[in-house]
């Protein structure tokens, strides 16, 4: 039988299963409790209120609260021994110190999107603590400089929320999804609606505290300039627990135009996305055009058909748009009653996707829309894909389980061209002129059902094989996909974590692995697709 990374996965995790059970319970007590006594000893009784074990009542609920893939919400995961929510810095720091001297391994939680689940979950049989990063959500704005400091648990809505209460005219370069912690985010990258003017959220930071595999507590100056160029795009989770990042915030105007105009194959939407590949990276860096693409119905008879959403973000006025569109893109027949004038933060409302009727101040709230199942999957693309490839595209959407499916291209261009591959980890930059996410998510429970809108995105994914980056296929690490590869249990070498590794960093992965080196020779900071010591073997 032809071994895959999925089985791979599957393997660690059956064996895992085994040794768990296997070790005594005693033993198990013994490291439990050794580790509770650490972190007391530490801090006397001030961290009592943030701990949790598997005998407290709210244990579940905490676990589970940040959980959003519920894939991973199963009693068949592993689970941690220990829950910490630290309330400050130095409760970071004896988790670390004390996970380290009792043979612990730390899964750090921001908000719980990796969407393979490894903040909330091991396949490694090592027992592991969750240092749930939530309370420490301060967000200190500074107008003057245009500069702020945030802890790492605060989601992108409320930071976004935090900064319009401060000034209208002040925004940050990050994703569209409100729930989002800052901190796992921003440590890989960070793509959003201002990622052609003003590059990713790691292009935009411009200092941060950390606590080392040693315990010790570091800034950008203390931790020098290549662990600070490491946790701007190469996943923090590697180095250490990221406790605070300084941004610099960006301008933007006080009305900005949104618009998404739906257009299905029977109104020429092959010809219109073989267009937009053509110009979507080359438009005015104020212009964002992304493409949601999904199953639907047509309006001619309900038949199953194709819909592409042209989503767009334009900084400026409606007035400003039209000529722009006209003589950029035509095609789409853009009309003024298409589009909406609002603020920058009514902007990110409305990318969010929340319910008809939500306000800004529903972008603060942690769980705005329920929790579904997914499987995604990344892509770059360096040239436009033909007319006759969009179209077998197309045919796959039609297949059995892709009525979960969506596929969502988004532009590059504008500022991403003009930052070069290694000023940071995230080496996508110029020459690739948009991204695609391969999307299934689905709400059934039926394990058939999930196998069958996993296999269909695994089949798009290998349909478009042909017509995206090569040697080698680049990946998006905040998209994270194990099927890419994973660490063995233990200390993988560099050579083998280069599987997976070159496909989100390139040749930026030499760099990470010299800088893991450095700061955490023993690969205390590991996890399935962490960063290993370049030594390593």
């Amino acid at each position: 039988m032809e071994t895959t990374p999925s089985t791979k996965i599957s393997y660690i995790f059956l064996c895992s299963l085994v040794l768990i059970f296997s070790m005594p319970w005693s033993t198990r007590a013994q490291i439990h409790d050794r580790f509770l006594q650490c972190l007391h000893s530490r801090n006397n009784d001030s961290i009592s209120q943030v701990i949790y074990t598997p005998t407290n009542s709210s244990y579940n609920s905490v676990l589970q609260s940040s959980i959003q893939n519920i894939r991973f919400i199963s009693p068949m995961e592993r689970k941690p021994l220990v829950i910490v929510t630290p309330l400050n810095d130095f409760h970071v720091q004896s988790a670390v110190i004390c996970a380290k001297s009792n043979g612990f391994q730390i899964r750090v939680r921001s908000g719980g999107h990796d969407y393979e689940g490894l903040s909330s979950i091991s396949y490694y049989h090592q027992p592991f603590v969750i240092v749930d990063m939530r309370n420490l959500s301060g967000i200190s704005i500074d107008t003057e400089s245009k500069t702020a400091w945030i802890g790492v648990g605060v989601r992108l809505g409320e930071l976004y929320h935090a900064i319009a209460e401060k000034s209208p005219n002040l925004g940050f370069p990050a994703g569209t999804c409100p729930t989002v912690g800052a901190g796992g985010h921003i440590s890989g990258g960070g793509e959003g609606t201002l990622t052609r003017k003003y590059g990713l959220a790691a292009d935009n930071v411009i200092d941060a505290k950390i606590v080392n595999a040693d315990g010790a507590i570091l800034d950008r100056k203390s931790m020098g300039e290549d662990l600070f160029w490491a946790i701007r795009g190469g996943g923090g989770a590697s180095f250490g627990v990221i406790l605070e990042y300084r941004l610099q915030l960006v301008s933007v105007p006080s009305i900005v135009t949104v618009f998404t105009v739906n257009r299905n194959l029977e109104q020429n939407a092959t010809k219109l996305v073989h267009r937009w590949q053509q110009i979507g990276y080359q438009l005015d860096r104020d212009l964002f055009i992304r493409l949601l693409i999904t199953q639907a119905r047509s309006g001619q008879g309900g038949n199953l058909t194709v819909q592409v959403g042209f989503q767009s973000l334009y900084l400026g006025t409606v007035a400003k748009l039209l000529p722009l569109m006209q003589e950029s893109f035509p095609e789409l027949g853009l009309r003024r009653e298409d589009c909406t004038e609002l603020s920058w933060i009514e902007s990110a409302l409305y990318f969010a996707g929340l319910p008809t009727g939500s306000t800004v101040n529903d972008l603060v709230r942690s769980t705005p829309y329920p929790k579904n199942y997914y499987k995604n999957k990344s892509d770059y693309v360096v040239e436009p894909i033909s007319e006759v490839a969009l179209e077998g595209l197309w045919k796959r959407l039609f297949e059995e389980g892709a009525e979960a499916g969506m596929l969502i291209l988004s532009p590059s261009g504008g500022r991403m061209f003009e930052i070069s591959d290694s000023e940071t980890p995230y080496p996508h930059r110029a020459g690739n002129i948009y991204q695609i996410q391969h999307i299934s998510s689905w709400t059934e429970e039926n394990n058939a059902n999930s196998q069958r809108y996993i296999d269909w995105v695994r089949r798009v994914y290998k349909y478009v094989t042909p017509f995206v980056t090569k040697s080698p296929r680049a990946a998006y690490l905040n998209y994270r996909d194990l099927d890419l590869g994973a660490n063995r249990e233990g200390n993988t070498s560099f050579a083998q974590a280069s599987i997976w590794g070159m496909k989100y960093f390139k040749n930026n992965f030499y760099r990470l692995a010299h800088v893991k080196q450095e700061v955490d020779p023993s690969n205390f900071f590991r996890y399935e697709q962490s960063v290993p010591p370049f030594s390593s073997s």
